[in-house]
């Protein structure tokens, strides 16, 4: 998968973890995109170490699942980081 496949696969990945995501987490839409590209890398990491996971195709389930989880735990971080820093 390419630079620009990646690239919109994090995009897409970070609005569908957004969508699951129960809540505000604040941040807007552009912090949330941002998100999901580092979470499909991270996903995409994770997968490909633990699983084993061939993650070359765009239109893999397996690909668009490891992103998608990767971008709601950067998500869940970013607003647990984000929700201390407002509390106080």
């Amino acid at each position: 998968m390419g630079f620009f496949g990646f690239l919109l696969l994090g995009l897409l990945a970070g609005a569908i973890a957004k969508l699951i995501l129960p809540g505000k987490q604040g941040g807007g839409w552009l912090i949330t995109l941002l998100l999901g590209v580092v979470g499909a890398l991270l996903g995409g990491f994770l997968g490909g170490l633990l699983f084993n996971a061939p993650l070359e195709d765009f239109f893999s389930i397996q690909t668009w699942l490891l992103a998608i989880g990767g971008s709601i735990i950067v998500l869940l971080i970013y607003g647990l980081i984000v929700g201390r820093r407002s509390a106080r």
